[in-house]
């Protein structure tokens, strides 16, 4: 009898490779001329991230110069999630960022639909913060990979671990 293949479908990100996109974003603020006496601020956290700055227009060239980071250091824009603007004292703005670090239920379910209703010859099964996928062909397993990939619509990023 043919043994089973399977992989994991995971959310999860290297954080140092995180960390350094932080440290190049805060490098280059202090190089550019519109930030040039400006309070500007980077706060990571295990969880979060928090820009500090002086405007909105400030606030968005921080974000960008971020995410731009964040896809250097070959990471998905899709780990930051950009909470709503908060104003503070001294007419300030920050804004926090929540990183994505795992799947939840209803993306894991998500993703698990999509799998079976694509695929015949695939089992897809949820096992906690990760979607654990089997087949008896790696053909199909690799087609799997592929059609996830393609998906635009999931709000997470997703790797894929454990192939055996």
């Amino acid at each position: 009898m043919a043994k089973e293949n399977s992989f994991d479908i995971v959310s999860e990100f290297d954080f140092q490779e995180l960390r350094n996109a932080v440290d190049q974003t805060l490098k280059e603020i202090g190089t550019r001329y519109d930030f040039k006496g400006a309070q500007a601020e980077i706060d990571l956290q295990e969880n979060l991230i928090v820009l500090k700055t002086d405007d909105d227009m400030k606030l968005e060239a921080m974000r960008q110069m971020l995410v731009k980071r964040v896809v250097s250091r070959k990471l998905n824009p899709k780990i930051l999630k950009f909470e709503k603007v908060e104003s503070s004292l001294g007419g300030k703005v920050r804004q926090s960022v929540t990183l994505i670090q795992s799947l939840d239920t209803d993306n894991a379910k998500k993703i698990s639909k999509l799998i079976r209703d694509q695929f015949k010859g695939v089992k897809p099964t949820i096992q906690g913060d990760s979607v654990r996928v089997s087949s008896k062909s790696r053909d199909e397993l690799q087609a799997v990979m592929q059609f996830i990939r393609e998906q635009e619509d999931l709000e997470v990023p997703v790797v894929f671990n454990n192939y055996r």
